[in-house]
């Protein structure tokens, strides 16, 4: 098998287990292929490593001690397109929709050969974007929005945000610049079931607009696409 050309910089590879010994497995026949390798061994530690140093690809297991893989899998979502292997011994076919439809880009079951499991590297590694990921962190000098660590600041202090305000801005902000169909928004916050309640946005999206001082008139932030959706308008400071 061949590793990474030594001409191009070596792809960065985070691996999410809390096995010790497989950890460490990994990250022997990871930097055995030519990648540079991060290990983490809980889900918190994790998303601060991806928010801090990146990772071109990520190996993430399911069964975490603070919080379940697919719960790190949604959260990085909310503001990186990172390619995602899922890792874990749950080899039902729910389980492995769920984490499909939750936004993994593999699914490999323990045990595995580690052939196998570098060959899906190799694979999505091929496949990556060009493009860079929305940087995780938005700030004007007014309002700051910390998708990695799920913090809002506006002037400088705490803004509180109830659950479903939240999921809404971090939607917004993570698309930054496109527009959010009301379908999908509802989809993602409300589910599948709530595609045509649009009355539940309006409501959520006028609530977020008054703890932003956001004037739909003359949006800052958010902007309405009439009949279509909503826009984050926001520019980040130099």
């Amino acid at each position: 098998m061949s590793a990474p050309e030594a001409s191009a910089a070596p792809a960065h590879v985070l691996v999410v287990d809390d096995e010790p010994q497989i950890r460490r497995f990994l990250e022997i026949s990871l930097r055995a292929q030519g990648y540079r390798v991060d290990t983490a061994d809980t889900g918190e530690q994790a998303l601060r490593a991806l928010a801090t140093r990146g990772a071109d690809l990520v190996v993430l297991d399911i069964g975490l001690p603070d919080m379940d893989g697919h719960e790190v899998l949604k959260a990085l979502r909310e503001w990186s397109q990172t390619p995602v292997i899922m890792l874990t011994v749950r080899a039902s076919e729910p389980e492995k929709v769920a984490a499909l439809d939750a936004g993994a880009n593999d699914y490999v079951t323990k045990p595995f050969g580690v052939q196998e499991l570098m060959a899906r590297v190799r694979a999505l590694l091929r496949s990556r974007m060009a493009t860079g990921d929305t940087p995780p962190v938005f700030d004007d000098g007014e309002l700051r929005v910390d998708l990695a660590r799920r913090e809002v600041f506006l002037r400088g202090l705490p803004l509180p945000l109830a659950r479903k305000e939240y999921a809404l801005l971090a939607l917004l902000v993570g698309h930054a610049g496109r527009v959010v169909t009301q379908p999908q928004i509802l989809r993602e916050i409300w589910g599948q079931q709530h595609e045509a309640d649009t009355h539940y946005l309006r409501v959520l999206v006028g609530k977020l607009r008054q703890k932003l001082g956001d004037d739909p008139a003359m949006p800052r932030w958010i902007a309405t696409e009439p009949g279509v959706g909503l826009r984050f308008v926001g520019q980040r400071t130099a």
